[in-house]
């Protein structure tokens, strides 16, 4: 356990900051299933509905550091191929 006050409160924003990380990547990863399940379903609109979502929870991720651009960007790639590719 830290001793230094600024530490102690460190510890506590830390602990703060990763319980929110946690829930965003939860919701994420809810999202990113939803449009996976639409696509298996062969449903366009509601796979086109789930897309939209899942682009700008994965754009929110990469702003705020939870995922790196990069691998941002390759999801919302193979979600626009998966998208695409649907009969």
């Amino acid at each position: 356990m830290p001793n230094i006050k600024s530490a102690k409160k460190r510890v506590k924003v830390i602990s703060a900051k990763t319980l929110q990380n946690k829930m965003f990547k939860n919701s994420l990863r809810t999202t990113v299933k939803k449009f996976n399940l639409a696509v298996e379903s062969g449903d366009k609109a509601a796979a086109e509905a789930a897309y939209k979502d899942a682009v700008k929870k994965i754009d929110q991720a990469a702003a705020r550091g939870t995922l790196h651009k990069n691998n941002a960007a390759h999801k919302k790639s193979q979600f626009t191929l998966k998208l695409n590719n649907m009969q």
